[in-house]
């Protein structure tokens, strides 16, 4: 995983191509970048948010914000005392044992 200005680059190899090519990870609205090195293919996933910084700004548009991977949730305190104790069934963290159940639902 690369980062850059927030932005995390997530990369394959392409072995029919052979070349590397990555996509933004965390903003849907920045496109794809390609390389045939490791060292050209960090420089073009720095080029391509570079490029869509610049972009959002000539046009006056906010670019499209990373995503943090935090958000807050409120649940009734019942539901938090059952999920903690879940958890502890499971030697998990309460962060740990959500993150489970959300993967399985998407």
């Amino acid at each position: 995983m690369m980062k850059y200005k927030g932005y995390l680059g997530e990369a394959f190899y392409d072995d029919n191509v052979r070349m590397f090519s990555g996509m933004v990870a965390n903003a849907r609205a920045i496109g794809t970048f390609y390389g045939a090195t490791v060292e050209e293919l960090e420089r073009e996933f720095r080029a391509t948010v570079d490029y869509y910084l610049d972009m959002c700004k000539r046009k006056g548009v906010e670019p499209e914000k990373p995503f943090s991977g935090r958000f807050n949730l409120r649940i009734p305190p019942e539901l938090h005392s059952r999920i903690y104790q879940s958890a502890r069934e499971e030697n998990k963290s309460t962060n740990a044992w959500i993150v489970e159940r959300l993967e399985g639902l998407c």
